[in-house]
């Protein structure tokens, strides 16, 4: 007889696939030096997505490691967007093989001997396995939404039951839910099962999730949080699965301070292609940019001047609401600045993900944050944002804001950009059956250097003989003379720039 292991199937799945440790490392082609080739924004090798690849039973989470027979080595990739000119930006990635496939990502500090430039000790830390917790959510029709389980048995988890299981979830059958406990991070996957049953009035609702120090990487987890959730509902009380999946992967904090992470990372053109895994078009936010994009239209240009002036920004939808968290997460990549010193003392863009009625104190004293909620009953607390986003339709009740809810032609400039960009993309790929690039670097790419040119023209005048903004200065930057008089009088004031700002002949200090 042979003995069965007590391990669910459902744990037989591998995170990213082992490297074929027979294929050789094939040399980096060369950079393209046709600047025309920089322009259309491809790379200088292939890398885009890779073939989905089946299920390995009996893997388990693999911890494989580079050798010395398969290094890991730096290739300098060109990669050009820009809102106004051609600006190249050098990516540096790992070695791939030949083909529009991903080579594993390897997580940084596997090999001590790769440098990452510009990544700090605690973005290395990050790229580990890091959960706090693991618990299953109930909904009980005696008790309403209750912990039903949870590793470590002693982690704080008051308010969980309610973040991982959306207000007006029992009317859909499935959601994901990115949400923030204290300092921590949390993904859970919901689903709703009938049943035959009166005790539990026909419905089985049950949640799985995970808490982290940093969001970026619960992505990778979700495919085991959505089996584990159907497991849950039905074989209810069967938690060997996720006590094995905590042991794996339970977080072990850095000696020295916290190691949480409260606000939205600050991307660099390195992380961006580093974190690009093929997983994150399916699961993870930075997937999601493009649909992000296309679903608000010019409305983004709007969007993306609240975000930068630091302000608090609500988005309502009723349930699902797995796709308006990452909604979430892309207001905030409209603000990454890549200038040192830009934004350092401004209030921190929080994203607080999806929140419900038991998060109203702790947002009272937020300055600055993006969120996501089901309840309407937010839409009467004015006092709480200053920006409400219901579906498509941006508004906010505070008069000085107004004036930017407005598109200008710079805004639609700018929009049209950034479309024919995304055009030009689109056609390399299909056309030349270009993987290189994708549309979450084009976006966030685009975004980050419209920013750096704005807070490097600021600071350029901030510090010369004559620091005054004039009609010319706020072309350069992309801005409508008259139409972001208003946009640029708010900027300088929360990013403290001493600026005279004078167009045609008004004077403002």
């Amino acid at each position: 007889m042979v003995e069965q292991s007590d391990r669910a199937p459902l744990l037989d799945w591998e995170e990213i696939p082992p490297p074929d440790p027979n294929q050789a490392a094939q040399p980096p082609p060369e950079p393209p030096r046709d600047e025309g080739t920089a322009a259309a924004g491809k790379t200088s090798h292939p890398s885009g997505r890779r073939t989905p690849t089946c299920i390995a039973s009996g893997t388990g989470w693999s911890r494989s490691s580079r050798t010395s027979a398969n290094p890991i080595t730096a290739v300098p990739t060109a990669v050009t967007y820009s809102p106004s000119r051609n600006i190249t930006a050098v990516v540096v990635s790992r070695d791939k093989p030949s083909g529009c496939g991903f080579g594993r990502p390897e997580p940084v500090g596997t090999d001590r001997s790769y440098p990452f430039p510009g990544i700090t000790a605690r973005d290395q830390w990050e790229e580990k396995d890091q959960i706090v917790a693991v618990f299953v959510v109930t909904f009980d029709t005696r008790s309403g939404n209750m912990v039903e389980w949870c590793l470590p048995h002693d982690i704080d988890l008051d308010g969980v039951e309610f973040k991982s299981m959306a207000s007006g979830s029992h009317r859909i059958t499935s959601d994901f839910i990115y949400f923030r406990k204290g300092n921590y991070f949390g993904l859970a996957c919901f689903a709703n099962m009938p049943v035959e049953n009166e005790l539990e009035r026909g419905a089985r609702m049950k949640s799985v999730g995970i808490l982290s120090p940093s969001y970026t990487l619960l992505y990778r987890y979700m495919h085991f949080l959505e089996n584990q959730v159907r497991h849950q509902l039905q074989c209810p009380g069967q938690y060997s699965p996720l006590e094995a999946f905590y042991e794996d992967k339970k977080a072990v904090l850095p000696p020295t301070g916290n190691g949480l992470v409260t606000s939205c990372p600050t991307w660099t053109v390195v992380s961006i292609n580093r974190c690009m895994h093929p997983e994150m078009k399916i699961t993870h936010p930075a997937g999601c940019m493009s649909q992000f994009i296309q679903f608000f239209g010019e409305q983004i240009m709007v969007l993306w001047k609240f975000v930068l002036l630091r302000k608090r920004l609500l988005i309502f939808s009723p349930p699902p609401i797995g796709v308006v968290c990452y909604r979430v997460y892309c207001c905030c990549c409209l603000a990454n600045v890549s200038i040192p010193g830009i934004g350092v003392s401004v209030p921190e863009l929080r994203p607080f993900f999806y929140i419900n009625i038991a998060d109203i104190s702790a947002l009272e004293t937020e300055l600055s944050y993006v969120a996501c909620t089901t309840e309407k009953i937010f839409e009467d607390k004015k006092e709480l944002y200053d920006v409400y986003i219901d579906n498509q339709n941006v508004k906010t009740h505070r008069s000085h804001l107004q004036p930017l809810l407005r598109l200008n032609a710079a805004d639609k400039e700018k929009y049209r950009k950034l479309s024919e960009q995304r055009q030009m993309l689109l056609y390399s790929q299909e056309v030349d059956e270009d993987c290189s690039a994708n549309e979450e670097d084009l976006f966030i790419l685009f975004f980050m250097e419209l920013n750096n040119r704005i807070f490097q023209t600021l600071s350029e005048v901030a510090g010369s003989s004559d620091p005054t903004i004039t009609a010319d200065h706020m072309r350069a930057m992309g801005l409508d003379p008259q139409g972001d008089r208003s946009f640029l009088e708010d900027l300088l004031e929360v990013y403290g720039i001493d600026i005279t700002l004078v167009i045609d002949n008004l004077c403002c200090s």
